[in-house]
């Protein structure tokens, strides 16, 4: 692979290390907040700057996994939910990089394929072999402007150098034993390299290899890929499933579910508890049942629509009836685990885990009804919804703000039942402080509420945070706090 770098590309360069800086300032100055969005704004400027007039592909769904982008790094300015904190650090920068390799592919590449994973790891590799081109053609200049004969004795310096460390390391020790005089004065040999300290290193270092990611990646993409990679159907290289076995094993399944659904249906849809069973056991039941439909039921679908043999037309209308029955199985099952996830929270109120599992319920609903379809229209493709669905479902559930779900819920709770945990709520992000802040100014005597609200006016007053760190949602609280009057 040759290199050369031309004017523009050392103007990009220079752009890159930029980048560099900027996601140095936005990551490592603090908690992340604003400062995501401000980073994803300068990558985006630069990559269009230098694409300019290129050619993309794919460029409709490239608008919505870009809109998506935009809304998860923006979800850092508008919300503070820790555990969307904490995934979205990995997920960003995955889209990011599916978004770059998405739009630059080859038009007649088609991404919902599993070839599309290899070209993407095959450019990634490329950006990497990009690197040690770079590095080798820096270093062949170097070298070709250094004289030879002096490049040879800094060599040998260096050799001197490396043979000398543990000889040095011993004499040293010795010596510094010997007289307490000279171990002082060695003892303060660290101070005078203070100028540079160890956190400021690890910045710079960190800003190299950002630098170096972006630019070669960004390099590797505007390149055409000279290998076509074979885009067949991996299909065929799969052994089809027998149908007379696919059917077998559809039919006793099939059995199992519409008895257990016969049985049990009083049980699903009464709203009351059998036997000696708790709430807490009642919701764990239903949770373990959405378990099962998820991985089992979902699996054999995909499984015998992706794989299955068509065969005969009434074997194949006869396959289609029984996944049928075997998603309207779920839907029973799944309904049954969302009425009594309901009840446990009637009994106990809601909770960020409880309305996040209620939200996948309904998210499997959606994909339980578009592979109904796809089993009696096969030219639909399953991969291409899945991912288009889940990447909207994550984005939504994280910039919506499920705890302002929670907050509104356990309000309403606390005005038909008197019950609010106004421990659980402090413990969420600030938005449950603002449920308390409301519970307060509305005049309602409840326990520890005015201690929990005194110890975070006292943290409001006494917080200080970079400008990376500023979040709407934790200023508006911080501001209502402050003017908050407690007794």
């Amino acid at each position: 692979m040759e290199t050369k770098i031309g004017k523009r590309d050392g103007l990009f360069l220079f752009l890159c290390l930029l980048l560099g800086i900027v996601a140095e300032e936005s990551f490592f100055r603090g908690q992340i907040g604003i400062s995501y969005l401000i980073f994803i704004i300068a990558f985006y400027s630069v990559f269009y700057l230098r694409y300019r007039g290129y050619p993309f592909s794919h460029q409709r769904f490239g608008y919505l996994v870009l809109c998506c982008i935009w809304l998860l790094s923006a979800s850092y300015f508008l919300n503070n939910n820790m555990l969307f904190y904490g995934l979205n650090i990995m997920v960003i920068p995955g889209l990011v990089i599916f978004h770059l390799v998405l739009v630059t592919s080859p038009k007649s590449f088609q991404w919902s394929q599993p070839i599309f994973v290899s070209y993407l790891f095959s450019r990634l590799l490329d950006a990497l072999k990009y690197n040690a081109v770079i590095a080798a053609y820096l270093g062949k200049g170097i070298k070709g402007s250094v004289n030879e004969d002096k490049l040879l004795i800094w060599k040998k310096v260096l050799i001197g150098v490396v043979i000398s460390v543990p000889v040095l390391a011993v004499v040293l020790r010795l010596l510094m034993t010997a007289d307490s005089k000279f171990e002082q004065i060695l003892g303060g040999i660290p101070n005078w390299f203070r100028v540079v300290d160890t956190e400021s290193f690890i910045r710079i270092i960190f800003i190299l290899i950002a630098t170096a990611a972006i630019f070669c990646l960004l390099q590797v993409l505007l390149q055409k890929q000279i290998k076509v990679m074979k885009q067949e159907a991996s299909l065929h290289h799969f052994q089809k499933l027998d149908p007379i076995i696919t059917i077998t094993v559809l039919v006793l399944i099939n059995i199992v579910y519409i008895l257990f659904t016969l049985v049990q249906f009083k049980y699903f849809f009464s709203g009351t508890l059998q036997g000696d069973l708790t709430y807490a056991e009642y919701a764990r039941k239903g949770f373990f049942e959405l378990l099962f439909v998820t991985m089992i039921n979902l699996s054999i679908t995909i499984v015998v629509v992706t794989f299955g043999d068509r065969g005969k037309i009434g074997i194949q209308r006869f396959t289609q009836l029984m996944l049928t029955i075997l998603i309207l199985s779920s839907g029973v099952m799944l309904s049954s685990a969302f009425l009594r996830l309901s009840l446990y929270e009637d009994a106990y109120g809601f909770t960020f885990t409880r309305v996040l599992v209620h939200s996948f319920m309904i998210f499997l609903v959606v994909i339980f009804i578009y592979t109904l379809v796809k089993i009696w229209v096969e030219k639909l493709s399953l991969v291409h919804f899945y991912f288009i669905i889940t990447l909207i479902y994550y984005t939504a559930i994280t910039v919506i703000d499920l705890d302002k779900i929670v907050v509104k819920e356990n309000m309403n709770r606390f005005e038909h039942t008197g019950k609010v945990d106004v421990h659980y709520l402090n413990s969420l992000s600030p938005t449950g402080v603002l449920g308390l802040i409301d519970l307060y100014e509305k005049g309602k005597n409840i326990p520890e509420l005015q201690t929990i609200l005194l110890e975070r006016q006292k943290e409001a007053n006494s917080e200080s945070l970079p400008w990376q760190s500023y979040n709407l949602k934790r200023e508006q609280t911080a501001d209502k706090l402050k003017k908050l009057q407690l007794q």
